[in-house]
């Protein structure tokens, strides 16, 4: 699970300046209180206390939906890729083949405008002219597996290969519920304003795409409605995010037989072989009850509705790289859902294009001119002494007994971290690229990586992958590996600087490593064991114990208010907001174990602790539109960051030692109401 609440990985780091001390260099302020708000009591708020005046300071730029400490510096790793993807563009002598040419082709097609502008959607006309051709339900059955098979991507249902989360060690054919497009099923299904104003939105953007393809405005608003009406069928069948939180509930392992009796519409066996995955007896399946149902949305609705819905797919999934009326369109529906005021720039969008498609190439550039080796060896550090924090942590467990500690500990010790950048690069052998050619690029990528995945099918799991590329500023934890993964865009300030003192680190990129390390013992994470299998090793009294500790935390966040009547959602980001309570105690506990931990000398007026937090605090801090917050309180894991910042301390004797908060502050938690989790 990642540790931040921004989906979007590509970063920029130009507004904060990390630059090295020196006789005529004034030192750093890793703690500046120009940034906060003395005004205001740590104990009332102290979100605002440690980060009020940059608040207040730094609005959301116009093509951005939010601005904080993490989107500054994925502002610097954006410009660090576009340097080098322009240098590798410009690059005459890059030999054919080369990483260089492939980046440099790539990007320079996907900057090529005018040859994009001329050619309109005329790189999807002949698939749009298959759609026109199929008669019956099979035909569009087909067509459904053409489109995974050739790089236009999925509908009606998700499929891939990924880990038997019982029997990790072996790949198996996943097959989930999906055939929507808007970001939650509940837009669909639910009536208050947000929602209602978001499906006005989307059926505006269908009816704009369907009229550039040359329908009528008429024809153009009827497709609309025949798609929303299967959309809404097939979301009336999904389980919602909080159910898909359920591991063992999404654990559905089916023969392909008995797979077929929940959907005789489909031939299972025929239907995989046309995706190139043959030999396969069982399937994984998340809901069997969506696919019951979706087999009753097939055979109820017309094949030429079908055929609507199908188009539909196909332009959806190429709106954003075709000519500009159709950017301009996607881009509006866009900004009806997030708010945002203008585009993002060509250049930023193909950039991250460009690290989203070839990441493994260039991840190669980027880790060549950015990673520093010293930074990766002071994190390595750093998670030993985590580790041992955590273990210290979990053998102080009151609540815990030690037959179950001893399967935790187990787990502890064999997390598996990852720093920087992988070990085994992809070199995209077969994948071509041409400097011409933006849209076939595309779909070249998508094809290529369709193989690749099913590709992994009876062979060894692969251990050495990063499920994020090299510039991403993000973590996470993979409960299947059991593994704990830093990028090398993570490893900068606020989260990490070489030459800031051990509060600043640990309350940054030590909360980090802990909070990923916490993912492994969350409400989900912990019914995973030490190898990665889906499997309980727990006492019931002690999953009792942690469920009524996790009920607290839940009910904790279910009062915070994002807008007006609208509140976070306390079992949705349980998760999430268990990797902050873990990993900020467990950073705490290592940090004690230094030398600045154990001394009480100050640096710019403010204690080793009260750093400690305050350096916690000014890594969530940032302002976000507020139809971003709506959408992300239904669809991210995440509690916003304002929350994060105090979530965490305020169950947290030690924070309250820092900044003597008091009974009658607002953020005042009794001792015996204070949640100790991990």
């Amino acid at each position: 699970m990642n540790i931040n609440q921004f989906k979007s990985f590509f970063a920029a780091l130009g507004v904060v300046t990390v630059g090295v001390a020196s006789a005529q260099t004034p030192i750093k302020k890793f703690i500046d209180p120009a940034n906060m708000d003395l005004t205001v009591k740590p104990g009332d708020d102290f979100y605002t206390y440690a980060s009020g005046t940059w608040v207040r300071k730094n609005p959301v730029p116009a093509k951005e939906t939010r601005w904080g400490s993490f989107n500054e510096l994925r502002d610097f790793n954006v410009n660090a890729v576009r340097s080098l993807v322009e240098g590798a563009a410009a690059d005459k002598s890059a030999p054919a083949g080369s990483v260089t040419k492939r980046v440099g082709d790539f990007y320079a097609a996907a900057m090529d405008s005018l040859t994009i502008e001329k050619l309109g959607y005329t790189p999807i006309k002949a698939d749009l002219e298959k759609v026109k051709q199929i008669n019956n339900l099979q035909g569009v059955l087909d067509f459904t597996t053409y489109m995974r098979t050739n790089g236009l991507g999925g509908a009606l249902y998700g499929f891939g290969v990924g880990q038997d989360r019982k029997n990790v060690n072996k790949y198996m054919v996943n097959i989930s519920q999906g055939g929507t497009s808007l970001g939650d099923r509940d837009y669909y299904l639910k009536d208050d304003s947000r929602s209602v104003k978001i499906r006005e939105a989307y059926d505006t953007y269908m009816t704009t795409l369907f009229k550039l393809i040359g329908y009528t405005d008429a024809v153009a608003q009827q497709k609309a409605k025949t798609v929303f009406t299967i959309e809404k069928a097939l979301a009336e069948a999904q389980m919602s995010r909080l159910e898909m939180r359920d591991p063992y509930k999404t654990y559905n392992k089916l023969t392909v037989a008995d797979f077929n009796k929940l959907t005789p519409a489909i031939n299972w066996k025929n239907t995989m072989a046309q995706l190139k995955v043959n030999g396969q007896d069982t399937v994984l399946i998340n809901s069997p009850a969506f696919f019951k149902s979706l087999n009753t949305v097939l055979t109820s609705t017309s094949v030429e509705d079908w055929k609507t819905y199908l188009e539909w797919n196909v332009l959806k999934g190429s709106a954003s790289n075709l000519s500009s009326p159709f950017v301009k369109a996607n881009f509006a529906f866009t900004q009806a859902q997030t708010g945002q005021k203008v585009q993002t720039p060509r250049w930023q969008r193909m950039s991250s294009l460009t690290d989203g498609v070839l990441g493994d190439l260039l991840g190669q550039l980027y880790v060549a001119k950015y990673f520093k080796p010293a930074a990766k060896a002071r994190m390595d550090e750093m998670i030993a002494n985590l580790r041992k924090a955590f273990e210290i942590r979990i053998k102080g467990l009151d609540w815990m007994s030690d037959a179950t500690k001893e399967k935790a500990l187990a787990k502890l010790h064999a997390f598996r971290p990852k720093v920087g950048y992988t070990t085994k690069w992809r070199n995209y052998d077969g994948l071509v690229i041409n400097r011409a050619t933006y849209f076939q690029n595309l779909r070249n990528a998508g094809k290529w990586a369709y193989n690749e995945n099913i590709g992994q099918l009876g062979k060894p799991v692969d251990r050495e992958r990063f499920g994020m590329t090299p510039p991403t500023v993000n973590a996470y934890y993979s409960p299947t590996l059991n593994e704990i993964v830093f990028p090398a865009g993570i490893l900068q300030f606020p989260f990490f600087h070489p030459d800031a003192d051990d509060a600043i680190n640990y309350g940054g990129i030590g909360a980090v490593i802990g909070h990923e390390m916490s993912h492994g013992f969350d409400d989900t994470g912990s019914q995973y064991d030490k190898d990665g299998n889906l499997k309980n090793w727990w006492t019931d009294e002690d999953r009792a114990k942690f469920n009524a500790k996790t009920k607290l935390l839940g009910e904790q966040f279910d009062k915070y208010a994002v807008l007006d009547t609208v509140h976070v959602n306390g079992k949705f980001t349980m998760g999430e907001n268990i990797g902050d309570l873990g990993g900020l105690n467990a950073a705490y506990t290592a940090f004690k174990m230094t030398k600045q931990g154990q001394s009480n000398e100050k640096i710019d007026g403010f204690t080793p602790d009260q750093r400690f937090f305050l350096s916690w605090a000014q890594v969530w801090r940032g302002n976000v539109l507020p139809e971003t917050a709506a959408q992300l309180i239904k669809t991210d894991t995440h509690s916003p960051g304002e929350f994060r910042t105090i979530g965490a301390p305020v169950n947290m004797d030690a924070w309250y030692q820092a900044f003597d908060v008091k009974p009658g502050d607002k953020l005042y938690k009794k001792p015996e109401d204070r949640i100790k989790l991990w």
